[in-house]
């Protein structure tokens, strides 16, 4: 037993940031990078802006050289924002999102042919990323004489260093401010987005199963604590996606693990790649970050006081039981007296 967890624990650590992992239930992970898109006017021109044009500019740009990218149309999403009218100069016109899951060219061969080992391909693609990032970042659009310029980010939950130093950071503040020997170490992850009936018993309920979601998750390690929920309010914050979400169809799960190494290496795996279900061409660009809440702490201190609210609540009712005695009256004769008369 100890040497499978071992074993699963060097697999996921070793695994390279452009392979593919099975998790079991016809579900996978694939590699991909994302990107945030940020439009701006570069000079003064009020004219409306063309969200197709705009692609099909930006599309032609990474299909060409030097980049010579293979995207798909459906892998750029460009989004015009609302009152435009009403911007001011420095503002953004429009927003967007960059998929790249082509990513067979950055499988190199070692010097005798053999694969490249875990470090030298991580170090392969995060320097590719980073030149893709730059060559991007700042690049002019010019559309039927309107000029844009584009600005280019990585998304926080796709960043696994970033993620990293989010949470030791945090926890470090928390050795401080409470002064304690050992600092506290996360172990819990929160993945949000991925459609329910991908976790449900088939043929069952469309809805997520505790079950079925323990049994694909318990592939990246030991499982302490496991809920699943319902995640309609995924996007929420932003105006524009309002109308994309649909109540039920989605769902948020939390996954804490027994130990800090087995969180490490699934914040790691989940971190930059996409979900898919075996027959299915859908695939599903979920979130994924770590608790910092505590989560299941605040579910058992609850679960907790509840059970001491109900125990005093039924010691109180006992107690009450017990010192109240109905009051009778008796004749000289000792004989109970009765209320009506016969």
């Amino acid at each position: 037993m100890a040497s499978s967890t071992a074993a699963r624990r060097r697999s996921l650590h070793s695994l390279a940031p452009t392979e593919a992992l099975e998790l079991g239930g016809g579900l996978s992970l694939s590699p991909r990078v994302k990107l945030l898109l940020t439009f701006f006017r570069s000079d003064p021109a009020v004219k409306p802006i063309d969200e197709w044009k705009l692609k099909l500019a930006l599309l032609e740009f990474l299909r060409e050289n030097p980049l010579s990218l293979s995207v798909p149309d459906d892998d750029l999403h460009l989004r015009r924002r609302p009152d435009l009218h009403k911007r001011k100069r420095d503002e953004p016109v429009a927003t967007g999102t960059l998929y790249v899951r082509d990513l067979g060219f950055l499988k190199g061969k070692g010097q005798e042919g053999a694969d490249e080992d875990e470090g030298a391909s991580r170090k392969k693609f995060f320097d590719w990323r980073s030149s893709f990032v730059e060559q991007l970042a700042g690049i002019d659009l010019n559309l039927e004489g309107v000029k844009y310029k584009m600005s280019v980010e990585i998304p926080p939950a796709d960043d696994f260093e970033q993620l990293k130093n989010s949470w030791e950071d945090y926890y470090a503040s928390q050795l401080l401010d409470s002064r304690r020997v050992f600092a506290r170490r996360p172990d819990t992850i929160i993945v949000r987005g991925v459609p329910s009936r991908w976790f449900a018993e088939p043929r069952v309920s469309s809805k997520a199963s505790m079950l079925v979601t323990h049994t694909i998750f318990s592939s990246l390690g030991k499982i302490r604590n496991l809920n699943v929920a319902a995640d309609d309010d995924l996007g929420m914050k932003s105006d524009e996606s309002k109308e994309e979400i649909i109540s039920g169809l989605n769902c948020k799960v939390w996954v804490q693990f027994e130990s800090y190494d087995d969180f490490f290496n699934a914040m790691k795996v989940l971190c930059g790649r996409s979900m898919q279900k075996e027959g299915s061409r859908l695939k599903v660009d979920y979130e994924v970050s770590w608790d910092k809440e505590g989560y299941f702490r605040s579910v058992q201190q609850k679960d907790s006081r509840n059970h001491r609210q109900e125990r005093d609540m039924a010691r109180h009712t006992r107690n009450e039981t017990s010192t109240y005695q109905p009051h009778a009256t008796f004749d000289s004769y000792g004989a109970r007296r009765k209320r009506f008369r016969e």
